[in-house]
């Protein structure tokens, strides 16, 4: 990134505070990461000569993560990997605050990781006020296809993300979470005997998920 001080709002932004989103320092850094998107969305396999450079500009921590394309972000550079990380196809990090992502977690295909933040009341969105939540998420996990995890979160280590799951509170370590809103299930390979056969089972839920 460039060597200028962050502007008043782009401070706020990362701090979680409400900031103008029209700043020009931060339209600027959007068109910079849009350019850099653009260009890696137009690679495919195999090209690492071309890649490994547009992700090592776009991102805050590259690491060496592998990164299926198209891969959307608002930033990018607060975007951090840990070394051994996956990421499916069409996914999307949107990082107004930072969004930190542990050891060899697998990301599927078009999950949704959000840390913007807008008003509840319509005259305040109205407007233009924003604000974010960074997102932690810990080594060795699973986010399943589809699934999105809402501003605030911290997924702790090893925890799995059904596909299609909605996270809107933290995740504790090793847990499982599936639904909208998700919550915790029991991972035993047995079902609970009053569970219907016509009922996907936990694990169910987490096949196909990428």
């Amino acid at each position: 990134m460039d060597a200028a001080p962050r502007s008043a709002d782009h401070d706020a932004m990362l701090a979680g505070r409400p900031y103008d989103a029209g700043c020009p320092q931060l339209c600027a850094m959007r068109a910079r990461a849009q350019g850099l998107m653009r260009d890696y969305n137009a690679t495919i396999v195999g090209q690492d000569a071309r890649r490994a450079p547009l992700l090592d500009a776009l991102l805050g921590t590259w690491n060496g993560a592998v990164i299926r394309a198209p891969f959307f972000v608002d930033y990018g550079c607060n975007i951090h990997f840990g070394p051994g990380c996956f990421v499916n196809f069409g996914a999307v990090l949107l990082d107004v605050c930072e969004i930190r992502i542990g050891a060899r977690t697998q990301i599927g295909p078009n999950v949704q990781i959000l840390t913007p933040d807008h008003p509840r009341d319509p005259s305040e969105r109205a407007r233009g006020a924003e604000w974010g939540r960074p997102i932690t998420i810990g080594a060795d996990v699973w986010i399943g296809g589809g699934a999105i995890v809402l501003p605030g979160v911290s997924v702790g280590d090893g925890a799995i993300i059904g596909a299609g799951a909605v996270v809107t509170r933290d995740v504790d370590p090793g847990a499982t979470v599936v639904g909208n809103p998700g919550r915790p299930v029991a991972t035993g390979s047995t079902p609970a005997a009053n569970t219907p056969k016509s009922a996907p089972s936990a694990h169910e839920t987490l096949l196909e998920s990428g």
